[in-house]
């Protein structure tokens, strides 16, 4: 055999075809692996990406069709047996084991062994190597629990630079990284693509997977709609082959006035896990209707003012009404009743129960509105998990599938319809739209606009500047637990981008 040339097939699909009972997931897909490229996979929730990726990493078997590695075809039966002919893949939600160390998590299943056992003093010290090359100060003996969900999404990187792969997939891998972390992975990317490593990627945030890829294809419904190397594609390329039209996240709702203050933070200060504080004596009021963004790099204070606001948090100074009334004392049940919702950032581990169906999923926190006594009544839980499924148009089998049989998008807006059949007259969202695609960030945004012109007050972060120009009114730009800027919906991206201390891409 010849030396392998960049460019050259070294891993492919032919004809790959996977049915979940009645439900075609591909639909004879052929796609290519280049040796020292990236290919970029889009496409929207539910098109098949990830069920391609499980097959081509040995997480589940085609129901037909062929993978061939290096020219001959092969039978991957398992991550294990893809690990050792090179392929290792990253997962769009985390498989981490919380309780476990960052060590213990990148070295699960494969420990370096020594003369008296695990040698835990190598591993620490691989560790310290990978965290040094992600340019990130992560202590190896720290629980995983306890990191931030960016710095989980490191560790799940760097266990899979671990593996020494020379076929490496990536899942949404920058779902939950700052942009600073985002040009250090690109720069491993760039490094690991000089060393011949083939990359598959795959990713919602269109223009910043435009800034990495060698190669793109589209996936929609199942089937290889498009494909075209980077020369020849930019983002309504992407957008017209993934959903077949070419649109934006939406506008402001217009033609209504705004209400009385809705939500009001005072002086609010929330203490930083690193000590100091991640929110600094912060004021903002929101009125019913009225639709603010929050925008600020990683760290900026964003996710502890929404968790501070929910109960989730203690402040230290400070507090939060709610229509005039102070409810900081209030406990995060009480404040879901009084109409103050939160749809939190990590939908995995904080908006949805695993083990339950998307009904019980949806109903969950509205459980007062369908008991009667000590008893539930069932057919009053139904019709709100009906209506609700309806509202929010999520596309499932029905409300006993299982929470994990729907797309991301679609897990997403049963949190969301989750905390709106409370009836709220608040809503806040941490990053509504991480990990889905274009597709349902538009029916997320359309449904928030909706429920604004309701007279519904909205509050959502977001680490992409694109989306604070979508439905907002008004945009709060936040900078090391304070308000750096406000700005309304005309502005621009240098603006916002300034104002956070970020600089423009071009």
């Amino acid at each position: 055999m010849s030396a392998v040339k960049t460019g050259d097939v070294v891993l492919a699909a032919r004809d790959v075809a996977k049915s979940f009972g009645p439900v075609q997931a591909l639909k004879g897909v052929n796609f290519d692996v280049h040796y020292g490229l990236v290919t970029t996979l889009f496409g929207e929730n539910g098109a098949g990406k990830s069920t391609l990726m499980k097959i081509l990493s040995g997480v589940q078997k085609p129901t037909s069709g062929e993978i061939i590695l290096d020219g001959v075809p092969v039978v991957l039966g398992s991550t294990t047996e893809a690990q050792a002919r090179g392929i290792c893949i990253i997962h769009q939600e985390l498989s981490l084991a919380p309780n476990l160390s960052v060590r213990d998590n990148i070295f699960m299943g494969r420990e370096i062994k020594g003369a008296f056992g695990v040698d835990y003093a190598e591993e620490e010290r691989q560790v310290r190597a990978l965290m040094a090359e992600l340019e990130e100060d992560i202590d190896p003996l720290a629980r995983v629990e306890d990191l931030r969900l960016g710095q989980q999404q490191i560790v799940e990187i760097a266990r899979a630079l671990s593996v020494d792969a020379r076929i490496l997939i990536m899942d949404e891998p920058t779902s939950a990284l700052s942009a600073a972390e985002v040009e250090v992975l690109f720069k491993v990317i760039r490094d690991l693509k000089a060393k011949g490593v083939s990359i598959v990627y795959i990713s919602h945030h269109l223009e910043e997977a435009l800034t990495i890829t060698d190669h793109a294809v589209v996936l929609r419904d199942g089937a290889m709609t498009a494909y075209a190397p980077r020369a020849q594609i930019d983002l309504e390329w992407i957008v017209r082959n993934m959903v077949g039209e070419n649109f934006d996240l939406g506008s402001p709702p217009q033609g209504y006035d705004f209400g009385a203050p809705a939500l009001a933070i005072k002086g609010l200060s929330v203490a930083s896990h690193a000590g100091g504080l991640a929110v600094d004596a912060m004021d903002l009021e929101v009125r019913a209707g009225e639709i603010v963004c929050i925008y600020g790099l990683m760290g900026a204070g964003r996710t502890e003012l929404m968790e501070c606001a929910a109960g989730r948090l203690k402040a230290v100074a400070g507090h939060v009404e709610l229509h005039g009334r102070d409810v900081s004392r209030l406990s995060i049940a009480q404040r879901i009743n009084a109409g103050l919702v939160l749809v939190p950032e990590d939908r995995q581990r904080d908006g949805l129960v695993q083990t339950m169906s998307v009904g019980r999923n949806l109903s969950l926190a509205s459980i007062r509105n369908f008991t009667r006594g000590i008893f539930t009544s069932r057919r009053d839980e139904e019709v709100i998990v009906r209506d609700s499924i309806r509202d929010v148009t999520v596309k499932t089998d029905g409300p006993n599938a299982p929470i994990g049989s729907l797309s991301g998008g679609n897990q997403q807006k049963v949190v969301i319809g989750k905390m709106l059949v409370t009836d709220p007259t608040v809503i806040m969202l941490d990053e509504p739209s991480r990990g889905i695609d274009i597709g349902a960030k538009a029916e997320v945004f359309r449904l928030l606009a909706e429920r604004a012109k309701a007279g519904l007050a909205v509050v959502y972060t977001t680490s992409e500047v694109s989306e604070c120009l979508s439905i907002a009114h008004r945009i709060i730009v936040m900078r090391r637990g304070e308000i750096s800027a406000t700005f309304p919906h005309t502005t621009t991206k240098e603006a916002i981008m300034a104002a956070s201390g970020e600089q423009l891409v071009a």
